[in-house]
Formats: C-alpha cells, structure tokens, sequence
C-alpha cells in the first residue's frame, strides 16, 4: 500500500541536496575512474538537483529541465544572489551533459570534465551557504 508524501519544506530541501550530494560523489567516483561520459552526466544532474533544491525554498517545482534552469536564470543568476559567473557554467553544463549523453561523436576530456564536476560542487556549497542564510533570517 502507498502512502501518502509526508514531510515538510525543509525536508524537501534536505532531501534534493542529498540527492544533489549523492551525484556529486559520484561523478567524483567516475571522474576518478577516466568514465568522463558518466561523470559529465552527474555533474549535471548535481547542479539539477542543487536547482531543485533553492527553488524548494520558495516552494517553485517545473517538471521540465529548462524550465527550472530558466527560473533559476531569471530569479537567481540575474538578480544577482548567485554570481553570473555560475550562470555561464551551468549553462555549459547543460551543453556537455547533452553532448555527452546524445553526440555519437562527443568525446569528453578529463579537463573539461574536471571542470564540470568542480562547478557543481561550487554550486551546492553556495546553495548551502544561501539556504543556511535564509534559514537564519526567517
């Protein structure tokens, strides 16, 4: 028998970081491992979910990908609470998760990979940094 969702927000937050944290690993493990397709892929899905997460705060949730990217964009990167540099790279993000998941031909490098996975990581501390700040003002 299902059951129903219980939990709060925060919860809710908690959780999307966890998973964010969880594809950072291992994109980390598979960066480790020379799998760069893969790694390209999590670092990705890290930066999704740490997405996810922020607009958890608000309570905002898309069910497509660009949509949440462009709320991200627009609520986020261009008012200036995450610097517009992270927005560059989560777009770039964006590029080499397509290209290394559906471009027969894209072959990704351990540098350009390397540089995925260290954006991620700098996003979700940022997003931690931002969720602790908020928390402490609400």
């Amino acid at each position: 028998m299902n059951q129903p969702e219980t939990g709060s927000r925060h919860d809710l937050i908690e959780h999307r970081f966890l998973i964010a944290k969880e594809d950072l690993d291992t994109a980390y493990l598979l960066l480790d491992a020379k799998q760069y397709r893969g790694a390209n892929n999590r670092a990705y899905y890290s930066i999704y979910h740490t997405i996810d997460a922020i607009l958890s705060i608000e309570g905002i949730a898309f069910k497509r990908h660009k949509d949440t990217l462009a709320y991200f964009n627009k609520q986020y990167i261009a008012t200036g609470i995450f610097p517009r540099e992270m927005g560059k790279k989560i777009v770039k993000a964006e590029e080499i998760r397509h290209a290394s998941d559906y471009d027969t031909f894209y072959v990704a490098s351990k540098d350009i990979t390397k540089q995925q996975v260290e954006t991620a990581e700098q996003l979700l501390n940022l997003a931690k940094l931002y969720y602790s700040q908020k928390q402490n003002v609400t």
